[in-house]
């Protein structure tokens, strides 16, 4: 019972939210758009929309569209230098979690001199503070899968050590959260987004930081992703579905900014350090099982909360079922979003990799490893991810 809280981004949710962007104050004259390398933002015409706006208000803008999936170093170095170039004073992450991440790395390099891994801590980063401020972030989420509208961090990968790593750099301005943008996302991508969600939640809630504040947040989304996920991935045009996810998107934020992700994401973060095609939220639901089936007896109060927020009757289960029981749910849910059957092999990666793969998670995101309930040896790591390996 001893917490902070502080989460000041201003937060524009439901559906038809981003017509109300017209009305707001936005942080400046002159935007910088960062949106990803694909056309979806483009040809589905949320880009123009945003454009429309910005030129309605007089505020002037220049467009970045080259993030990946699992964005890069350089493309955050080479946007800071285009917000400068251009004289931008705010930033706009239109897209999913890569653009926002992306988005807030390049307020940040924008503003700060040297190369972004200067900054970075963990790994071969240098922890340098950054002392000259941030630009500030408007982000409009187009996916429902991070929660990186409502918290202060970011991902990024350094392509030159396969290091893929997260910051805590600042939380947006403000953040635009319209379900009907979500409706176009496909059903594959829907499953991964929303388990991404989901295991934010999760490992919020067993975290040795969570907080009275992070465990409200935490449940609730736990209990709207597993309700309303399936739906959304069986007909992405249901807009109350879809809401409902968003919200639970959204509350995995609230969920990051309070409490913290464990060592399941460092583990992510390895396989697609070194494997780029492979997205975060596929790697998550392949680790799941097993990580979770190991966590289960460290804290089992804890996993018989997260069965009931599944709803799980756990009540009619014995003491020794019940932390088993959220496994089970976890499981049933992928199959119910068909997404049971992912495998590390479909993406290339070999089980020889794991001894070194999960070295390299321990390095460069030990803190993660800090905020699990439990201390894991290399040796218990290498055996979860050897567990999860098909």
């Amino acid at each position: 019972m001893n917490f902070n809280y502080y989460i000041p981004t201003k937060i524009l949710f439901g559906p038809g939210k981003l017509n109300e962007l017209a009305g707001e104050d936005l942080p400046g004259k002159r935007a910088l758009i960062v949106i990803s390398s694909g056309n979806s933002m483009k040809k589905l015409g949320y880009l123009k929309r945003l454009e429309d706006i910005l030129e309605g208000k007089g505020i002037g803008y220049v467009v970045f569209d080259k993030i990946l999936p699992n964005p890069i170093k350089a493309h955050v170095m080479e946007g800071a230098e285009l917000a400068k170039d251009e004289k931008c004073d705010f930033v706009i992450g239109l897209g999913g979690g890569s653009s926002i991440d992306s988005a807030k790395i390049i307020a940040l390099m924008a503003k700060n001199p040297g190369d972004y891994w200067d900054y970075v801590i963990g790994g071969s980063g240098k922890a340098m503070p950054f002392k000259n401020g941030v630009l500030p972030v408007v982000a409009i989420t187009t996916t429902a899968g991070t929660g990186t509208e409502t918290d202060p961090f970011a991902v990024i990968t350094n392509e030159e050590t396969s290091e893929k790593i997260g910051l805590k750099c600042v939380f947006p301005a403000l953040s635009v959260v319209d379900p009907e943008l979500m409706l176009s996302v496909p059903a594959r991508l829907t499953a991964f987004q929303g388990f991404d969600a989901l295991l934010h939640a999760v490992e919020g809630y067993i975290a040795n930081a969570a907080t009275p504040i992070s465990d409200i947040y935490a449940l609730k989304s736990i209990e709207l992703i597993s309700r309303n996920l399936p739906l959304c991935v069986k007909d992405g045009a249901d807009l109350e579905a879809r809401t409902q996810v968003a919200l639970a998107n959204t509350l995995s934020g609230f969920v990051e900014s309070t409490s913290r992700c464990t060592s399941e994401h460092s583990m992510e973060h390895a396989l697609s350090a070194y494997h780029h095609e492979l997205p975060h939220g596929a790697g998550l639901i392949m680790l799941s099982e097993a990580y979770h089936k190991f966590f289960a007896a460290k804290v089992p109060g804890r996993f018989t909360d997260m069965a009931r927020a599944m709803g799980v009757d756990v009540d009619s289960l014995t003491e020794q079922e019940r932390p088993m029981s959220f496994v089970k749910a976890l499981v049933k849910l992928q199959e119910d979003c068909n997404v049971r059957g992912l495998k590390m092999s479909d993406y290339n990666i070999g089980k020889e990799e794991i001894p070194a793969l999960a070295e390299h998670a321990r390095k460069t995101m030990a803190a993660l490893f800090n905020m699990d309930p439990y201390a894991l040896s290399l040796e218990e790591t290498i055996e979860i991810m050897n567990k999860a390996y098909r």
